[in-house]
């Protein structure tokens, strides 16, 4: 498929739904300008997304990604932390990065080849406090203000293991189908769940928020 110039002016618009009456500066507009060009250029080589259409890269991957970090950093009053655990091809972490440049992030990617591709994308965005993480979640020990998760495999093992990252009185947040709701609220006993938010543009997907964590390590 030929590729189809995205101006920041086309992302910004692509984006509309997901940021409502917030915006992005030119700069970060450029920052998912560069991201994209990268992901849709390696994504020829190696399998980094299914999603081939560089219209549904910005809604799918970006926009999503976006309308979690609004929530989740609403008010920026301190450096927080987080974890993007199976960060794959950057989603949603690095856009949380975009959002909130203050954020100090850790990448969680087993996958050595795409660990390579989030390394590169770290370089060319020029962003600080990013750490990727090549190697299993279950072998990191921080515990961090912020655990996200989105379409990771296995993932009723994976969400424990996510749980123990959060800090006590941290937030696990999750980027699911709503046929995974149920699931995640049974997994995982000791976290108090907000009401599931219905991502726009989508059907089928929410973002569910949990909070007070209590001290389970």
């Amino acid at each position: 498929m030929r590729d189809v110039p995205m101006t920041p002016e086309r992302i910004a618009e692509l984006l509309e739904p997901f940021l409502e009456d917030t915006s992005l500066s030119p700069y970060q507009l450029g920052q998912i300008e560069t991201f994209s060009a990268l992901l849709l250029k390696w994504n020829a080589h190696m399998n980094l997304t299914a999603v081939w259409n560089p219209d549904e890269v910005i809604t799918r991957h970006f926009g999503e990604s976006l309308f979690a970090a609004r929530r989740l950093f609403p008010n920026p009053a301190r450096q927080q932390t987080a974890i993007d655990v199976g960060s794959g091809a950057g989603f949603p972490g690095i856009p949380l990065k975009i959002w909130e440049p203050t954020l100090v992030l850790t990448l969680i990617e087993a996958n050595q080849r795409k660990a390579v591709f989030l390394r590169e994308v770290v370089r060319a965005l020029g962003l600080s406090k990013v750490t990727v993480f090549a190697d299993r979640a279950e072998m990191l020990s921080d515990h961090v203000d912020l655990v996200i998760l989105r379409a990771v495999e296995h993932f009723e093992k994976m969400l424990p293991i996510a749980l123990r990252l959060a800090a006590q009185n941290g937030h696990i947040a999750l980027l699911i189908g709503n046929a995974q709701i149920q699931t995640a609220k049974s997994v995982v006993g000791d976290v108090k769940w907000q009401d599931p938010l219905p991502l726009p543009l989508s059907k089928s997907r929410s973002l569910l928020i949990g909070g007070a964590v209590l001290d389970h390590h």
